[in-house]
């Protein structure tokens, strides 16, 4: 998955599933572009972006994820709640203000 930090007032993460990235997907009103560079970070395995994610958490981010495996972590971790996630043709997606 990649993962990036972008850096403001306050740290916002994005994380998305590699196959993902380059896409476009469209439902009704809602579209996802993942073609730009806002989702464009490091690959990091499972593990590596499970640490990036504790300790952005502690440090009050906020979080944006897309695709099966980044929102999977992002509940397991309890960063995101089912409740919070749409979907667009099946990807999931969970935008995160903590």
């Amino acid at each position: 998955m990649l993962v990036k930090i972008h850096k403001s007032c306050r740290m916002c993460v994005a994380v998305c599933d590699s196959e993902l990235i380059d896409k476009k997907f469209e439902e009704g009103d809602r579209q996802l572009d993942l073609t730009g560079t806002f989702f464009k970070g490091e690959e990091k395995s499972t593990e590596e972006a499970r640490k990036i994610l504790v300790h952005a958490r502690a440090e009050d981010a906020t979080f944006n994820f897309v695709g099966e495996k980044s929102v999977d972590i992002a509940k397991e971790l309890s960063i995101a709640k089912d409740s919070g996630i749409i979907k667009i043709q099946d990807v999931p997606v969970a935008l995160v203000l903590l």
